[in-house]
């Protein structure tokens, strides 16, 4: 078995909160929301109401925003594929396009066919499918030309591609809400097992169709009774009112690399990647399993070596429902037994919502970023804390904290589980 030490080397974010690292940080511990009436649907009658919605990006405004920061090759390539891509297709450039220069990527310094691109997601384009069908009833020949290919969730990979340049595998990993775990445990295979250099983990912004969040809301698995007039309220775990998650459009992107090319080219590092396990509770219904829950954190602690004792901070999924709440925390006390009281839990989600099959890569920006800045961002809207609940979860607060090392969890419809281990970067260790 490989041994290679791998590291976060760039990262981007992209959430109504802030499109910089440096002001998606400062959004978060100012303990602001995300949450509004949706705004890029106009259909009284679907029950969904609140979310964070992208769908107005200034796209054009962050493209001429880049101009002087990236190299001018991945300019002009940026400048031709945006117009035409998809919505969500093109924050998935805008992104990547950020993550490169965040990397301090520089074509000449890496070998294009040992880096590749796993985009973690699926039904990524599920709108923009949507609105093509409504108008193929209509007239058949006014879809878009591009639609062949822009409907498949491999034109992410490929046009992330083509913008780096990346000439070793790419793919996408569809893998409900824990999507983004498990692309890093994927990638953690391309660089250890398949002597490739880097990987960019592509979070893309889910691109929902009405029609997806009603089907959510008849499930009864988001929530649209109680929060219509007060949005910002609306994600709440932990909360004893919480009543379903709230969908968000946000993507992220994390330069996964092993840790000898990163310092051979003088990479900064963000964090070291210790570990991701993924596992399975053999249920496609989306009921929570705190056995599931359990076995994979632990799996994990075992294959990296890292004592329970070890971990300072828990990045909650958390997606404020009723179940997955307190089967998450359930888990975490099983797993870690009286340390589990040392530990600090938050949810990103009570900000942000949830922005589904990003989430995992999202809320790993927002770890590291808290990490490395030794603040823990509040959980909100935490009015009423569930009886249930006696972990800290930094109910409203910032929590001043050393972390060296921390846990992200991600647990996916399909009762897919994946969790992951990061350890802050000492030049020294």
């Amino acid at each position: 078995m490989s041994s290679k030490r791998i590291v976060i080397s760039g990262m981007s974010i992209n959430t109504p909160l802030g499109d910089t690292l440096p002001s998606f940080i400062e959004a978060l511990l100012a303990g602001r929301s995300a949450i509004k009436r949706w705004r890029f649907f106009n259909n009284d009658d679907v029950y969904s109401k609140v979310g964070a919605d992208l769908s107005g990006y200034d796209v054009k405004g962050k493209l001429k925003e880049l101009d002087t920061v990236v190299e001018p090759d991945m300019y002009r390539r940026l400048k031709k594929l945006l117009p035409r891509a998809p919505f969500s297709t093109q924050l998935s450039l805008l992104l990547t396009a950020q993550a490169w220069q965040d990397a301090q990527l520089v074509y000449g310094a890496v070998d294009r066919d040992k880096i590749g691109v796993i985009v973690a997601g699926h039904n990524i384009n599920s709108n923009y499918n949507f609105v093509n069908r409504t108008q193929f009833d209509e007239e058949p020949d006014f879809i878009d030309g591009m639609l062949a290919l822009h409907n498949l969730d491999t034109d992410h990979a490929a046009i992330c591609s083509e913008l780096t340049q990346a000439r070793g595998p790419i793919y996408t990993v569809g893998a409900a809400c824990a999507s983004g775990n498990v692309a890093l445990r994927c990638a953690i295979d391309e660089i250890r097992h398949h002597d490739h250099d880097m990987v960019l983990i592509v979070g893309s912004a889910l691109d929902m169709a009405p029609m997806d969040l009603h089907a959510m809301a008849i499930l009864g698995a988001i929530s649209y009774q109680s929060f219509n007039e007060a949005p910002f309220a609306a994600s709440r775990p932990f909360d004893i009112d919480r009543e379903g998650f709230v969908p968000a459009h946000g993507g992220a992107v994390l330069v996964v690399e092993s840790l000898e090319s990163a310092q051979r080219r003088g990479a900064r590092i963000h964090a070291e990647v210790l570990g991701s396990e993924s596992n399975a509770d053999a249920n496609h219904l989306p009921q929570p399993s705190a056995e599931g829950q359990t076995r994979v954190m632990t799996r994990l602690l075992k294959y990296t070596g890292v004592a329970p004792e070890q971990v300072d901070y828990v990045s909650a999924h958390a997606t404020s429902t009723p179940l997955g709440d307190l089967t998450e925390l359930q888990s975490i006390k099983n797993v870690f037994g009286k340390h589990a009281y040392q530990l600090k839990v938050n949810a990103t989600k009570s900000m942000l919502g949830h922005t589904c099959w990003a989430a995992a890569t999202v809320e790993t920006v927002a770890a590291i970023l808290q990490m490395n800045c030794g603040k823990l961002h509040p959980s909100i809207n935490v009015d009423n804390l569930d009886p249930e609940i006696d972990l800290d979860v930094c109910r409203g607060r910032v929590v001043d904290k050393d972390v060296r090392i921390f846990m992200k969890n991600s647990f996916g419809f399909g009762g897919i589980n994946a969790v992951s281990l990061f350890k802050r970067w000492e030049a020294h260790s």
